[in-house]
């Protein structure tokens, strides 16, 4: 088996593994925001965790099918899909780790979706990228999910008085301090970015045949 495709198979299968489990802890969980069924889970694709994942899911499933995919459309998922992943894992373990203590399938699913799916998924960009996809192009479509995550969030919190992260909970810190902190994100999210670029850069040139 192609070892390129294999670990992007990997990854995507613990993605998945991930989102099913959540959902089926999220389905069995009526002590919440949202009682009725359909409202809990539609509630739960709203995380920014979760929508994370389904990218690391679909990219990396689509890599393992043909890992060369010159896209621009494709080119900028796969970043997000990096980018967003790393985003979760560092806000989570340097922000949100600790606040709610997991027992159980509830703790898997936070494991495999905060910790294991960002990690394999950064370990396989780095190790079989595809490399040479990274563009100024690429990185400002790259923009347009968190950007559209956010004014998700926040136009559908002042509607429903809910947010999904203490860091983005108008009710509580206002939106100048929101605000403040989804500038620090959107800090780390453009750093990344920049990071990736400089990286593909480097590798792609230490990759190319000599002549």
């Amino acid at each position: 088996m192609d070892v390129r495709r294999g670990w992007f198979g990997f990854t995507a299968l613990v993605a998945l593994v991930g989102l099913v489990v959540q959902v089926v802890v999220t389905a069995g969980d009526t002590t919440g925001r949202f009682p009725d069924l359909g409202p809990r889970l539609f509630n739960l694709f709203c995380f920014f965790t979760i929508q994370s994942n389904v990218l690391v899911l679909v990219t990396n499933a689509l890599l393992a099918a043909n890992p060369d995919r010159p896209s621009t459309l494709f080119r900028a998922l796969r970043l997000d899909g990096v980018l967003a992943i790393t985003v979760t894992g560092v806000v989570f373990h340097t922000v949100l780790k600790g606040l709610r203590e997991l027992t159980g399938a509830a703790a898997f699913a936070d494991f495999l979706l905060h910790t294991m799916s960002p990690v394999l998924c950064v370990i396989g960009w780095l190790a079989f990228g595809p490399r040479g996809a990274i563009s100024t192009r690429v990185i400002g479509w790259s923009v347009v999910f968190p950007l559209a995550w956010l004014a998700f969030t926040l136009v559908r919190g002042a509607v429903i008085d809910w947010y999904p992260y203490p860091f983005v909970n108008v009710t509580v810190l206002g939106y100048g301090r929101v605000l403040l902190n989804c500038a620090g994100v959107a800090v780390l999210f453009l750093a990344l970015a920049a990071g990736a670029w400089w990286l593909d850069r480097l590798m792609s040139r230490k990759q190319a045949p000599v002549a």
